[in-house]
């Protein structure tokens, strides 16, 4: 017999980060109706739809609201980590799960979250050591001033002064802010090996642009001479930059490798339509009790790691080349580690960096 369920998605589907939100509400429903078309998962999904509008403010309520006007005790929903750890508080009362399909700047554990995309050793970690081999030692870098753009930044501050790397320019603007002509003048100045961009929605969309006529009328500004890295670039958001993109560099768990022009295809996409599948799959077998208790014993059956609740991920280092990404790099399986204490899960490269000894 076929149980039905209600579950919650919160996307805000309006506001400066509406590319990502698209992605994810679009990979979602698609996992929804592939669930209640499938008569072999004995499970259905009703969708209790909110949206946030890109507001602050309003994901807490709605979610509260999700959860007191109906049945739902999963929630697939949230972009930036602000307004995942605004529904945190909520998801504690009702004893719910949020599923959060977006990269992030680990750091973090709850017992009601779901990490299913990359965390730091998945994402500014591997990039960064790329980086470093491919193009040297110096970066300028640049995000949105809230705890994704601080906390991507300060690790990569950490680790390339750790090895005698440095840090030549350190600026945050305001979510949604566009104003970056200030940012332009400094690298420019300052003339770094590599960009580490960790801006969001309008804010990165206006920076890449301005960047590609930098690069215009100074080719020491290409992407063959300083690049931009991004740990939160895909798909989604290409349609909204056109040729600027050519060169971006991004990492992620999976790209799609022919032309993205209707921005479908992302690794948001794909994590928000795997993370309702799994979620099919875990109720089809009857859970009883607290979900995190449930997760706790049996989450590694659906790569899950039950310590911390974030997925293990394949890795990718991918170019935008014709429009598309094109991967450069890869490793397979690796394992979260969100509070950077467990150095056998971080990506390995084969090869040393190479340098040059003066006799």
């Amino acid at each position: 017999m076929t149980e039905n369920f209600d579950i919650g998605i919160l996307y805000s589907r309006s506001g400066t980060y509406q590319l990502l939100s698209e992605a994810l509400f679009r990979g979602a429903m698609a996992a929804v109706e592939a669930v209640n078309t499938d008569s072999t998962i004995p499970v259905t999904f009703t969708p209790v739809i909110r949206d946030p509008e890109g507001d602050l403010t309003k994901y807490a309520p709605l979610c509260a609201e999700i959860l007191g006007t109906s049945s739902a005790r999963h929630i697939v929903g949230c972009v930036t980590s602000s307004s995942r750890k605004e529904v945190i508080p909520e998801l504690d009362r009702a004893g719910a799960t949020l599923w959060y399909n977006v990269p992030y700047e680990g750091f973090e554990t709850s017992a009601r979250v779901v990490y299913s995309h990359a965390a730091t050793n998945q994402n500014i970690l591997p990039i960064l050591g790329w980086a470093k081999r491919h193009f040297g030692m110096s970066a300028y870098l640049v995000g949105s001033n809230y705890i994704w753009g601080w906390e991507t930044c300060r690790v990569a501050r950490m680790r390339l002064e750790a090895s005698g790397g440095a840090v030549l320019g350190e600026r945050y603007l305001p979510l949604g802010d566009v104003w970056v002509e200030g940012l332009i003048r400094e690298i420019e100045r300052s003339e770094p090996k590599f960009i580490v961009n960790s801006l969001v929605g309008a804010s990165s969309y206006a920076f890449i642009k301005a960047y590609a006529e930098l690069g215009r009328r100074n080719p020491r500004f290409t992407a063959a001479n300083c690049p931009i890295l991004s740990c939160n670039l895909t798909e989604a958001e290409l349609p909204a930059l056109g040729d600027a993109a050519e060169g971006l560099i991004s990492v992620g768990p999976s790209f799609c490798t022919t032309s993205a022009q209707d921005g479908r295809g992302s690794s948001l996409e794909k994590t928000a339509y795997q993370s309702v599948l799994t979620l099919a799959a875990v109720l089809a077998r009857g859970v009883e009790g607290p979900f995190d208790s449930y997760l706790a014993e049996n989450g590694a059956r659906y790569g899950i790691d039950p310590a911390t609740q974030h997925t293990t991920l394949d890795v990718h280092i991918a170019q935008v080349r014709g429009g598309a990404f094109q991967i450069l790099h890869s490793w397979s399986d690796i394992a979260p580690d969100p509070y950077l204490t467990r150095p056998l899960r971080h990506p390995q490269f084969d090869q040393p960096i190479l340098t040059v000894v003066r006799a």
